[in-house]
C-alpha cells in the first residue's frame, strides 16, 4: 500500500468489502497489508502490521507467503502458471544458462563437533546476583542463566565449583542431549524450543567472540551486529597472507590504501542450525584515514562509512571478496583444519576452517577471466568514488 493508492476510490470501495467479508468469516487476519511505502493509518484495520516490502522486497515476499501458508490460505499448485509477457522479458534480459555442472564456496562453516550434553547447575542455597554475574564474566566460556537460581554451561562439576566459588556453592541438576535440547526445549525447566535454540545460539556467539579476542583479532560494533578485524600486527597495510591447499597456493590483502583511506576486511560470524550445524561468515569491511600510522584514524561518521564502503569496495568482484574471507580464516585457524571454540575448559565446538562447497547443476555462461592473485594488481580492485564528495574527508 502507498498514499497513491489509497487515494483511488475504487481501492477504497475493495477495501470497504474486504472488511465486511472479513467481519463476516469471523476472521481478523483476513486482509493482509503490504508495505510498499509509507502510508497514512487505515480506518478498520486496527493494529494490523503490515508485510514489509520497503526495507527488503525479497524478506517481503518470503514472509507473506510464510503468512499464507501458516493461516492455510487455499491455493492450487497444478494451475501454476507464469504471465506469458512477464517470462518474454524475462528470456530477454536473462543470463544465458549452460546445462553444466558448476563447483560453488559457500560462506558456511560446517560445524564438525559438538559436545554431547549442555548442563543446568543449580545453587544449593542463596545466591547473590551480581556476584553470580560477575563470577559468569570471570569464567571466560559461554553460559546463560535460567530463571533466578541456575544456569546453563558446559562445564563438569570441578570446573564449575572452583569457578564460581566465589557466587555461592552450584550443584549440577541436569545433563541434556544437546541436540535435543536445541530442538525441543527441556520442559522440566520450562524452556521452550524457541528459547532454547536462542540461548544456545547466544553461546555460540559468545565462544566466537571469545576465540577472537584471545587470539588477538579486533572487535568492531557494527549496528546489528559484532565484527572482527585483523590487527594491524596480524595483517599489515599492503601484505598479502597467503591462503589455499598445498599446490594451489594464493594470497589475499586483509588491509590496504586508497583513495586517502586505510580499508580492513572483517567477518561476522552468525550460527544456525538448519538444514545442519554451521557458521555463516558475513564479510566486513571497515575505514580509517590514512594518516600514515599502522592502524590509520578511526571514523565515527556512520553515513562515511557507509559511502566508503560502496565507493571503494564496488570494483571488488567475488574473487577478491572469496580470497580475503579464506585469507582472514587462515589467520583465524593457523596451521588447522579446524577451528576450536572452547565451550569450557573440557568441551568445545569444532568448526572446519574451509567454507563448504557446493555443486550447482547449472553455471552461466558468464566469462571467468580474472586470476586468483590479480586481485591487487587491477585497477578496479581499489574502485573509483562517483563523485569527489564521497571520499572527503
Amino acid at each position: 500500500m502507498r498514499d497513491a493508492t489509497l487515494a483511488e476510490s475504487n481501492v477504497e470501495d475493495d477495501l470497504d468489502i474486504a472488511l465486511e467479508l472479513a467481519k463476516e468469516l469471523g476472521d481478523q487476519r483476513f486482509i493482509i497489508p503490504l508495505r510498499m511505502e509509507t502510508f497514512r493509518k487505515i480506518k478498520g484495520l486496527g493494529d494490523t502490521v503490515p508485510v514489509d516490502f520497503v526495507r527488503n522486497w525479497g524478506e517481503g515476499l518470503d514472509k507473506l507467503l510464510d503468512t499464507l501458508q501458516r493461516q492455510k490460505a487455499p491455493r492450487r499448485t497444478d494451475q501454476i502458471s507464469i504471465n506469458p509477457n512477464w517470462e518474454i522479458f524475462r528470456r530477454r534480459g536473462a543470463v544465458p544458462i549452460v546445462d553444466e555442472p558448476e563447483r560453488l564456496t559457500s560462506n558456511w562453516l560446517r560445524v564438525a563437533e559438538a559436545p554431547d550434553v549442555i548442563r543446568y547447575f543449580e545453587s544449593s542455597g542463596v545466591i547473590n546476583r551480581s556476584r553470580l554475574q560477575s563470577a559468569i564474566e570471570a569464567y571466560g566460556h559461554p553460559c546463560a542463566l535460567v530463571g533466578g537460581a541456575g544456569f546453563f554451561a558446559f562445564g563438569e562439576p570441578a570446573e564449575i565449583d572452583i569457578a564460581f566459588e566465589a557466587a555461592g556453592r552450584f550443584r549440577l541438576k541436569y545433563e541434556i542431549p544437546l541436540v535435543e535440547f536445541t530442538e525441543s526445549g527441556f520442559a522440566k525447566l520450562k524452556v521452550d524450543r524457541q528459547t532454547a535454540s536462542n540461548l544456545m545460539i547466544a553461546m555460540l556467539k559468545t565462544a566466537w567472540f571469545n576465540y577472537c579476542k584471545r587470539n588477538g583479532f579486533v572487535e568492531y560494533q557494527y549496528s546489528n551486529a559484532v565484527g572482527f578485524h585483523a590487527s594491524a600486527e596480524q595483517a599489515p597495510t599492503g601484505k598479502r597472507i597467503p591462503w589455499g591447499t598445498q599446490g594451489d597456493n594464493r594470497s589475499s590483502m586483509l588491509r590496504n590504501s586508497a583513495k586517502g583511506h586505510i580499508w580492513q576486511f572483517g567477518v561476522t560470524a552468525m550460527p544456525a542450525f538448519w538444514p545442519f550445524w554451521h557458521f555463516k561468515l558475513k564479510s566486513r569491511v571497515l575505514f580509517a584515514v590514512d594518516n600514515q600510522t599502522p592502524s590509520g584514524l578511526a571514523i565515527d561518521d556512520a553515513k562515511k562509512l557507509h559511502r566508503l564502503r560502496r565507493s571503494i569496495c564496488k570494483g571488488w568482484r567475488n574473487k577478491q571478496w572469496y580470497g580475503r574471507m579464506l585469507a582472514f580464516l587462515e589467520l583465524l585457524s593457523g596451521e588447522s583444519a579446524f577451528v576450536r571454540l572452547p565451550m569450557s575448559d573440557s568441551a568445545e565446538i569444532v568448526l572446519e576452517a574451509a567454507p563448504m562447497l557446493f555443486t550447482s547443476p547449472v553455471r552461466t555462461a558468464l566469462p571467468d577471466i580474472l586470476g586468483e592473485d590479480e586481485e591487487e594488481t587491477d585497477i578496479s580492485t581499489l574502485g573509483r568514488p562517483d563523485s569527489e564528495d564521497e571520499v572527503e574527508e
